[in-house]
């Protein structure tokens, strides 16, 4: 952790913009460029702007965030991705243009160690099984576990498959069993690179069945509803990030052209589908597919959603990083119908997070609160009549971004836990869920 820790430098006095260029292709050697490395850069004018955009295109990297360098602009948080080979090449032609930088990790593929370290197929062998990240083999074999090891609580469902034919399963948690109840929705990992998305649907369930008659806030919510948990949206983009590129973001079909491959997902939905904060070029990070739910594992939520949209209070998706809690529209910069009572639940969860954990969570509408961003899971499900529909940005802000230490993940999912568990006592006690 020390090496990890040590290259963190105090921020630059007058921060403007902060640009981070994570270098990851691990191989060996001594000199400080061999590392994987994260710089900041601080660009002051709009030049400075545009060359980065030239740079997040020229090299083969990946934006972080934002995720496509058309919202690359003057006054806003930049994080891009450049493998290692590329290193020498942007540093001088940063140096060219005489842009400053600092380097806030010297050693990234230590992250990317850590992150996979210690991975065990058994939930039972370890305490801290749900303080590691875990590969799609483990997570599917937990799920399986979970649904056996709790049949009278716990039901395995079968939404459909992805493109590469991997399974994409939901738990259906009832823990009290009061008939006809409503349901909550939680999905996580429908981008693959966001490791700690995934970790909070399995910390989420393992905390239900564990604390149900002693967490009074869990115990009401159970009582109330019944919630369905998807761990992993996108199963061969995830396996992905585990055995080719930890970077990878989009799932794995291959696109049109067969140039590029994957489409994300979450600019799938028929949402104002490929409008203003989409692309319709095969190689972006934000390709919205030949169609709205082209992809089969879009296809897979939403005709569970639409199926069961009469029984849903509640639909939470959960995503990494930026700290913030988002509710529709991101397809537009409409106001929702019900956007008054959307604000107060997300300030109330806010608060409550950083009265208890001392961590500072942004919140509104996600078109207002980051960017246009057309085809969500949330604006779909909100549409569909899903009227309470949140999307969660987990920890960090930028410091890890998507390579949060293992050592995080516990403090990442409490504070979620606690923004979920607020959101739905005041959707049930709002929908007269608690009444019976």
């Amino acid at each position: 952790m020390k090496s990890v820790m040590k290259p963190l430098l105090k921020p630059l006095l007058k921060p403007v913009w902060t640009v981070v260029l994570l270098l990851l292709w691990p191989r060996p050697g001594t000199c400080s460029d061999s590392h994987d490395q994260v710089l900041s850069i601080t660009p002051q004018t709009s030049e400075e702007a545009e060359l980065l955009k030239n740079i997040s295109t020229r090299f083969e990297t990946a934006l972080w965030q934002p995720v496509s360098a058309e919202f690359i602009q003057e006054q806003s948080a930049v994080h891009l991705f450049v493998p290692v080979n590329g290193s020498v090449a942007v540093k001088e032609l940063l140096q060219r243009h005489t842009i400053t930088h600092q380097v806030l990790l010297a050693n990234a593929e230590e992250l990317v160690e850590m992150q996979t370290r210690n991975d065990s197929t058994d939930p039972r062998s370890s305490t801290t099984f749900y303080e590691r990240y875990h590969s799609l083999e483990d997570i599917y074999h937990w799920i399986n576990r979970t649904s056996q090891d709790n049949p009278s609580s716990v039901k395995l469902l079968l939404l459909g498959s992805s493109y590469e034919k991997r399974p994409i399963y939901a738990l259906k948690l009832s823990l009290n069993p009061r008939p006809e109840k409503k349901a909550l929705w939680l999905d996580c990992g429908i981008h693959a690179r966001e490791w700690i998305s995934p970790a909070f649907c399995l910390w989420f369930v393992q905390y239900s069945l564990g604390f149900y008659g002693h967490n009074a806030d869990i115990t009401a919510v159970f009582d109330a509803v019944d919630v369905y948990v998807l761990p992993v949206l996108n199963p061969d983009g995830y396996r992905f990030t585990w055995t080719n590129n930890r970077m990878w973001r989009k799932n794995r079909s291959p696109t049109p052209d067969g140039r590029c491959v994957g489409v994300d997902l979450n600019r799938n939905f028929d949402a104002n589908w490929c409008t203003e904060g989409a692309s319709s070029s095969p190689c972006s990070e934000i390709y919205c597919g030949a169609f709205p739910e082209s992809e089969p594992e879009t296809q897979a939520l939403a005709n569970f959603l639409r199926l069961h949209k009469d029984q849903l209070l509640l639909y939470v998706s959960v995503h990494s990083y930026s700290q913030m809690l988002l509710f529709p529209y991101s397809c537009s910069r409409e106001q929702a119908a019900n956007h008054g009572e959307l604000m107060e639940m997300v300030q109330e969860a806010a608060q409550k997070i950083r009265r208890y954990y001392r961590n500072n969570y942004k919140y509104g509408p996600g078109a207002s609160t980051i960017y246009l961003a057309p085809g969500g899971s949330d604006d779909w499900a909100y549409n569909l009549g899903i009227k309470y529909s949140f999307t969660f940005e987990l920890q960090d802000t930028g410091r890890y971004g998507f390579l949060l230490p293992p050592s995080h993940i516990s403090k990442a999912c409490n504070e979620a836990l606690l923004g979920v568990k607020s959101i739905a006592l005041r959707v049930i006690q709002r929908t007269g869920q608690n009444q019976d």
